[in-house]
């Protein structure tokens, strides 16, 4: 029996960041190509998603926000935003494995009712994440130290979760640096496919994209080369493995 691929979801429309995300996804996985499909979101529609075809979807991150004012947003975005809606809520309904990052934490929180906003917004670089006790129990986040560094980098964030909605885990800055909804949907405020290489790609790509000062970039990647990311990639492949199944 073949195996049911992982389909990921990019909103990234620069090229560079786009191929470097798909890399760290199928590295950090151990998926190959056959195995994590690509739709870039920025470049066609969606289509149809047929959730028995697949073994879990990952949502990337990239200059989006849910949070952004209506009359700021593209066509593109808005197209975008609508059908991720659409498929969260079948993802929502079936409780079908989907792992949100950065991105993920305002579509699938809006999904859910969660506050999204500025008030907890992070500069780009490492942050400290702490596990709460339901994210040091949580099996996707299995073997991973109660506190470790990784990096992020974002405008809007979850202020506060649903009754429903467990929150995994939380940065000094940041409430909600990882929840779960149901047993196998969840979201990570942080980039668990980013490594030094990966974030400073990043740094190079948005420094014009008003998420810091361009002329900090240099600096910035700097201070990334001081810490040490390790554990926040163990989620991807935990995902992959957890979640694999056959056609």
């Amino acid at each position: 029996m073949a195996d049911a691929p992982f389909l990921l979801l990019s909103i990234r429309a620069e090229d560079e960041a786009a191929d470097d995300e798909y890399r760290a996804m199928m590295q950090f996985t151990g998926l190959g190509e056959r195995e994590l499909l690509r739709v870039r979101l920025t470049d066609r529609p969606l289509g149809t998603v047929d959730l028995a075809r697949l073994s879990g979807i990952v949502l990337g991150g990239g200059p989006y926000n849910v949070s952004d004012e209506p009359g700021a947003k593209s066509t593109i975005q808005r197209r975008v935003e609508a059908e991720l809606a659409d498929l969260l809520e079948t993802v929502i309904e079936h409780d079908f494995p989907f792992l949100g990052c950065c991105y993920g934490v305002g579509t699938l929180g809006q999904a859910v009712g969660a506050v999204i906003d500025r008030s907890h917004s992070e500069p780009v670089g490492a942050v400290t994440v702490e596990l709460s006790p339901a994210g040091r129990s949580d099996p996707l986040f299995v073997g991973l130290p109660g506190e470790f560094d990784a990096f992020g980098g974002h405008k809007e964030a979850a202020s506060s979760l649903p009754s429903h909605v467990a929150c995994l885990a939380a940065s000094a800055d940041c409430p909600v640096q990882a929840f779960r909804v149901g047993a196998n949907v969840y979201a990570t405020q942080f980039h668990p496919e980013l490594d030094v290489a990966g974030v400073c790609t990043r740094i190079d790509v948005y420094k014009n994209h008003g998420y810091f000062a361009p002329e900090t970039a240099e600096s910035l990647k700097a201070a990334a080369r001081q810490r040490d990311v390790r554990y926040p990639m163990r989620i991807l492949r935990t995902f992959s493995q957890r979640y694999a199944r056959s056609l």
